[in-house]
């Protein structure tokens, strides 16, 4: 469904700067931004997926992973195609990595959206009893809209909502977002600014001002690190992350995950729980009083 964007403005020309994530893309007329999903119509920017629903589930809570904002309880888990990140590592990069650009050049493929409104997805929440409802598995930033739309009636009919997210949207969409988001598990995947340019296409200063600033707003926040052995898997790095997470917050959780080999990373090996481990007493020897080893059965 096609829905003017938010947090755009006109440039000459007919071009627009869209400022909902930290690219701030210029777009020309007809052209799509890096997301692959916002395109400039006539100098008009549009959102192309509001209310296509890719994916769809009841999750634990625990699975975004948030251990301790409503530990126990579900999460109705949404998300629309398309992503801000080019990361080789993604692990849902099927949807993540799909645009709509690239649909209409090959086809959207067997996997159609389904049609969901907000109100379909609040109701499916409290359907299938949901604490909250969950804007993950791709970036939630990129169909920003129709999560806000989502959330505020979410928030008006007594549900939670999260984000799971890479964290480079711009204090302009975390400002709007705010009044209705109750809690956010942000990526950090590096500590590194070279990693990020050459692994994802970004950079690393927009996501640590989105922790902070999430974290200074009242936003429940924890952070999850996906180690990639021989990426960022250094004691220099650990250390890194740690060290900034605890001047912001001791309390602030940290998910330290192991990866598993996919997408353009299939040659990297999975990661050993020694490193793991390595994370964590790293963490707590930086004042870190929740660090906590993911995707793995070892705690």
């Amino acid at each position: 469904m096609i829905k003017e964007a938010m947090l755009y403005e006109k440039l000459d020309k007919d071009a627009v700067h869209c400022y909902l994530c930290s690219h701030h893309c210029r777009i020309s007329e007809g052209m799509f931004g890096v997301c692959g999903v916002r395109k400039n119509t006539k100098g008009k920017l549009n959102t192309l997926v509001y209310a296509e629903v890719i994916a769809a589930h009841v999750d634990p809570i625990e699975k975004k992973p948030l251990y301790h904002f409503l530990p126990g309880s579900f999460s109705y888990s949404i998300a629309a195609i398309g992503c801000n990140f080019r990361c080789g590592f993604c692990q849902n990069w099927q949807i993540s990595q799909r645009t709509k650009k690239n649909d209409i050049v090959v086809g959207a493929g067997r996997d159609l959206p389904l049609h969901m409104n907000p109100e379909d997805i609040v109701n499916q929440a409290k359907k299938n009893n949901c604490a909250s409802i969950s804007y993950t598995y791709t970036e939630p930033t990129i169909f920003f809209e129709f999560a806000y739309d989502t959330a505020k009636l979410a928030k008006s009919e007594g549900l939670k909502n999260v984000f799971v997210t890479n964290g480079f949207m711009t204090k302009e969409a975390i400002g709007a977002i705010r009044p209705y988001l109750d809690a956010a598990n942000i990526d950090l995947k590096f500590f590194k600014d070279e990693s990020y340019k050459k692994i994802c296409k970004a950079r690393l200063q927009p996501v640590l001002d989105s922790i902070k600033l999430m974290h200074e707003l009242g936003v429940w926040v924890e952070v999850t690190t996906l180690v990639i052995p021989g990426v960022n898997d250094s004691d220099e790095e650990f250390s890194a992350i740690a060290k900034f997470l605890a001047l912001i917050d001791k309390g602030i959780p940290w998910h330290v995950s192991a990866f598993h080999a996919d997408y353009k990373f299939t040659d990297y090996p999975s990661t050993p729980i020694e490193s793991l481990k390595k994370a964590r007493k790293i963490g707590n020897e930086a004042g870190l009083k929740l660090v906590h080893l993911g995707n793995v059965m070892d705690f």
